[in-house]
């Protein structure tokens, strides 16, 4: 065999982070991968698949073996209802294995067919993780890498009867939240002067400004804080409140995660600008609808952000 496996490792990356919602679990079942194939690299057999889609049996049954037993990976809008009170307190729970975001940078192309009609976004993302590990497998074989029912039913040692079964009820629990939902890439310049404006408006602590940017139904998340907030109004309380207890005085920087425009927030603190969340932005037509803000050194980690701003 005179391929090489690791032009494969950007696509199995992503593959295995939408099968288990955490980059660092979805490097480890890559390295597995790699290592499983180099192993049984003589047993393969050119004339029953490619080598692209081997690698992908292998990271698959990878993934659905990390999965046995293993709770799923939420955000806090999947977990209750959401808060009435800017002024709950603000506790992380590190003991949920909550859902991480994947980083842009991470990948070869953005644009490629891997991240193609919105499929690595972090909501559809978070409604995959509530799937049971064989239908979430099935369903993004099927819908998002485009294989045919009978290769997937070899990949996963199972019938193309199984295979459709399987597929129809992933397509069903996901009925609220498809790949088609118009959303605004982070590249499109309506998204860039809606982002632009609510970094200003964040920058001068003008809740009246960001809160003109938000659809009326619009959420926003903080994990670990299993709190999240629903509409404008409450959305504006609980921004009031941070620039009153953390200070005026931020920074940002623009990223991207999930194939949605992102930014870093620095806080004022002790004579510098530090690291303080990644915010993810879903941006609709009518505006801002979701920011995820993840204050987690784990998640930072991933992203390679300095940790001050000069």
């Amino acid at each position: 065999m005179d391929e090489d496996f690791d032009s494969y490792r950007r696509e199995l990356l992503v593959h295995c982070y939408r099968m288990v919602g955490s980059v660092h679990e979805a490097e480890d079942l890559v390295q597995e991968t790699m290592l499983r194939a180099w192993r049984s690299r003589d047993r393969y057999d050119e004339r029953l698949a490619s080598v692209r889609t081997w690698l992908y049996r292998i990271a698959t049954n990878a993934c659905l073996t990390a999965l046995r037993g293993r709770a799923r990976r939420p955000l806090p809008s999947g977990l209750g209802a959401p808060s009435d009170d800017p002024d709950a307190p603000l506790a992380p729970d590190f003991e949920v294995p909550w859902l991480h975001p994947f980083p842009d940078a991470l990948l070869d192309d953005p644009a490629s067919r891997i991240v193609r009609r919105g499929s690595l976004r972090l909501a559809l993302v978070a409604a995959m993780q509530a799937l049971p590990p064989r239908q979430r497998a099935v369903l993004i074989l099927r819908d998002v890498l485009e294989y045919s029912a009978a290769e997937v039913a070899a990949l996963l040692e199972t019938s193309p009867a199984a295979v459709n079964s399987a597929l129809q009820r992933a397509r069903a629990g996901l009925s609220g939240i498809t790949p088609e939902e118009e959303v605004a890439e982070p590249d499109d310049a309506a998204v860039s002067a809606v982002l632009d404006r609510y970094i200003a408006s964040f920058e001068a602590a003008d809740v009246d400004g960001l809160v003109s940017l938000l659809t009326d139904d619009a959420v926003l998340e903080m994990p670990p804080v299993p709190l999240w907030y629903l509409g404008r109004d409450d959305y504006g309380r609980f921004m009031a409140r941070i620039f009153a207890t953390r200070g005026g005085d931020w920074r940002t920087a623009r990223t991207a995660a999930n194939g949605q425009p992102a930014l870093a927030a620095y806080r004022m603190s002790d004579g510098a600008y530090r690291l303080h969340t990644v915010q993810i932005f879903t941006i609709t037509p009518k505006g801002v609808s979701r920011n995820v803000v993840f204050q987690d050194p784990r998640v930072f980690a991933t992203f390679d952000l300095p940790q001050t701003l000069g």
